[in-house]
């Protein structure tokens, strides 16, 4: 299915809830999900959709404008602003859908979606639940990796890719892209030892290696622990303790102040997908997490306690 947003529409894919674990007279939740930094549905984000459909949740997934199936121009690039109006489209339609229930939707990210969640949750104070999957909460703490990470080279050539690319942009011209990722040594948003491997490992058909270096620009003040705090929905956030790409202190932090659940894995950025070692205890933790909050026999109890209240009263 596609639903529209400014003009153009974003692809998006409706998993039904399969038994009764979540309904409720008004239906069942549903969680809206979206990939990371260049990342698109089909890239990792099914097998977590059909896991959560399975144990008994509706799931709306899409991918951005500019990405994947979706529509847009300029291809491949990274708006922060574009992606949250992404997210709240997508969320007003998960509202409209047939069978959900319009006041339990859950905003799911992973990685710079992940930081999306936490903008999402304080500028949307009807999301039901939040889960936020090894986010990329600030900028600031990541640029400060990369640079101890990266050799100062490296960092020059992106740097020096991103303003041409901005100028290009501003004369009208095709722009200036760079891999998404690539083997150490090659100028690429990711180049750390294996991330290549890890990213080619869950990469689907509609991806594509490149981002616009304009992204770089882009992300590059996208603090989302700032407002961390605004948060009022149940929030689960996962982090990865050996993350090399969304700094791990920094999503510790951005939970601490929206008083999220935290879980801690021992692994690195790209080991909670599909195929990988922590994706089945992750995707277990986020259904426990979802079933205390949002479980039909949860609202239930939430309903008969406001009931109870009034009749006292």
């Amino acid at each position: 299915m596609d639903f529209p947003v400014q003009g153009t529409t974003c692809s998006a894919w409706h998993y039904r809830g399969e038994g009764d674990a979540f309904r409720t007279a008004a239906g069942r939740p549903c969680v809206v999900m979206a990939h990371g930094f260049g990342g698109t549905v089909d890239s990792g984000l099914e097998g977590f959709a059909e896991g959560l459909a399975a144990a008994g949740l509706d799931v709306l997934a899409f991918d951005y404008r500019g990405f994947g199936r979706s529509g847009g121009q300029v291809r491949q690039t990274i708006s922060i602003s574009g992606q949250l109006e992404d997210y709240a489209s997508a969320i007003a339609v998960a509202r409209e859908l047939d069978g959900v229930d319009p006041d339990r939707v859950v905003a799911w990210g992973v990685s710079l979606s992940g930081g999306h969640v936490f903008s999402l949750g304080a500028s949307d104070p009807r999301l039901a639940a939040l889960i936020s999957l090894t986010p990329a909460a600030d900028a600031r703490a990541a640029s400060m990796a990369s640079m101890r990470q990266y050799h100062p080279g490296h960092l020059a050539k992106s740097s020096f890719a991103a303003v041409r690319d901005k100028m290009s942009a501003a004369r009208g011209g095709v722009g200036v892209t760079i891999p998404l990722t690539a083997r150490p040594g090659e100028v690429a948003a990711l180049a750390l030892p294996g991330i290549y491997e890890d990213y080619l490992s869950i990469a689907g058909p509609s991806w594509r290696n490149e981002v616009t270096a304009r992204s770089f620009l882009e992300i590059g003040s996208y603090r989302p622990v700032t407002v961390a705090d605004k948060v009022t929905a149940p929030l689960l956030v996962q982090i990865g303790d050996l993350d090399r790409s969304a700094p791990p202190h920094a999503a510790a932090k951005a939970a601490e102040r929206g008083r999220a659940e935290v879980r801690h894995y021992p692994c690195d950025h790209f080991d909670v997908y599909p195929g990988k070692p922590w994706f089945d205890r992750a995707l277990e933790h986020q259904i426990a997490f979802l079933r205390r909050h949002l479980g039909a026999a949860a609202v239930t109890s939430i309903e008969e306690d406001a009931d109870a209240r009034v009749a006292a009263s």
